[in-house]
């Protein structure tokens, strides 16, 4: 097999012959297994591996994308052709660049990241096991009648990223995971709720026991749900749907939608958009977590930054193209795929947590909602109306009363960020870490 780095190398000669002014390569190998298990037996078995390459070119300030997964020279010569060609008839970009050699990374830590398990991969029967036995976990909580799936999985994949202007780096990531999905009831009272964990390196997963356990308790935990009354109430928000509500701020917060000028966000930079107390901050080098990564997907060196400071909206996730258009700098934020051009994007970030436990919110929330599932999402990306579909549990003088369904939460997320109040039970493995929020003054739209 060619070396990723000779394979990007020989992409960026071909890029010059053909004719391009600059050109990034990047290449990825990748291999993932995966094993479903349905009533103790093998339901599906699959395996994928192979390298994919991706070039883009710039002529002048247009610029094109092309990929494959053909790692013939001839195949990257046309390749390189073809770039050229869709780049000269692509609209002008003044805004697209290379990082200039001052800004590009040139040293990094992959020992101290931790990104990859050394660690051999799993046979096939070994998360056959994983599968059956959180399976048979799951089946084993008094009140399961059925589990719809239970699956294990091995990832491991190498990235490397080159320019024609001098940098060339890799890295690699693996990743080994255990979900089931279990019901409880039948027909019209069916209910279900599932548990999933994944983990870098495999030493430092969950039990499958643990993780079917867990599944067949949050499924019995719904049995007989019901929706909640309408009205103004508290919302908890669990720790395992915390975090989208933070990903609606960074997806605001994101240099694409501000360029736009399509960001609810858009006016609030320096302004009060959290608590006081709380940051949220973006830190890529955090180890073995998922998210981590020594460069970004245009080369610059990664760093941690506060995107939030003290409740303070301080600055956009840019990349070096939206860094241009609003005059700004690079927050080396940039993601890409073979296929597509640099575009900004979050990698691992943190909430300042809270002094007090889920258990302390649920009982200071008096009479509210618990959220731990969320389905659906409409969500005014410029004024920040908010609107999702949740069940969970209805809380009564601080007490969980019953499980609920069917119900709708909304309100504004300029509004609701404000008034967050969160516990201190993020789980230290996530990428993103963001405990249990209670929002007050949400309207369900219940029974």
């Amino acid at each position: 097999m060619t070396a990723l780095d000779t394979l990007t190398q020989k992409l960026l000669d071909a890029a010059r012959n053909a004719g391009a002014d600059q050109a990034d390569a990047l290449a990825v190998d990748g291999t993932s297994l995966s094993i479903d298990v349905l009533n103790g037996k093998l339901e599906h078995a699959e395996r994928s591996e192979g390298v994919d390459i991706g070039l883009r070119v710039l002529v002048g300030q247009r610029q094109a994308c092309v990929s494959a997964s053909d790692i013939s020279d001839m195949t990257m010569q046309a390749m390189a052709e073809r770039a050229v060609a869709m780049a000269k008839e692509a609209p002008e970009d003044p805004h697209i660049r290379l990082a200039t050699a001052d800004e590009l990374a040139n040293r990094w830590d992959l020992a101290g990241l931790e990104l990859a398990d050394p660690s051999e991969e799993p046979d096939p029967a070994a998360l056959e096991r994983d599968a059956a036995e959180a399976e048979a976990a799951a089946l084993a909580v008094s009140g399961v009648s059925q589990v719809s799936s239970a699956s294990a999985g091995y990832g491991r994949h190498q990235f490397h990223l080159a320019t024609s202007n001098g940098f060339s780096g890799g890295y690699g990531r693996t990743n080994r995971a255990t979900s089931v999905v279990a019901i409880t009831g039948e027909g019209a009272a069916m209910e279900r709720d599932y548990a999933g964990e994944m983990r870098v390196f495999q030493a430092d997963m969950p039990s499958p026991v643990e993780i079917g356990t867990k599944a067949g308790e949050r499924t019995v935990a719904m049995a007989g749900a019901k929706q909640p009354p309408t009205g103004a109430f508290p919302v908890l928000y669990d720790e395992r749907v915390s975090a989208s509500l933070i990903g609606h701020l960074l997806g605001a917060a994101n240099g694409s939608m501000i360029a736009r000028g399509s960001s609810w966000l858009r006016d609030h930079l320096g302004d009060e958009i959290l608590p006081a107390g709380l940051d949220l901050i973006e830190d890529p080098l955090r180890t073995r977590v998922m998210g981590s990564r020594p460069f970004d997907g245009e080369g610059l060196a990664t760093s941690a930054r506060k995107i939030i400071d003290a409740g303070v909206l301080t600055g956009w996730t840019l990349d070096l193209a939206t860094a241009a258009q609003l005059g700004l700098q690079s927050t080396a934020s940039a993601s890409r795929g073979t296929s597509s051009p640099p575009s900004p994007s979050i990698s691992n970030v943190a909430l300042t947590m809270g002094d007090a436990s889920r258990e302390d919110l649920i009982r200071d929330m008096g009479t509210g909602l618990i959220v731990t599932s969320m389905i659906g999402s409409t969500i005014n990306p410029t004024t920040g109306d908010y609107s999702r579909g949740a069940s969970g549990f209805w809380v009564e003088n601080g007490e969980i009363a019953y499980p609920v369904n069917e119900c709708t939460i909304a309100g504004n997320l300029i509004a609701m960020l404000k008034t967050i109040i969160p516990a201190n039970d993020a789980e230290p493995h996530l990428s993103r870490l963001v405990p249990s929020l209670l929002v007050d003054g949400m309207t369900l739209a219940g029974a």
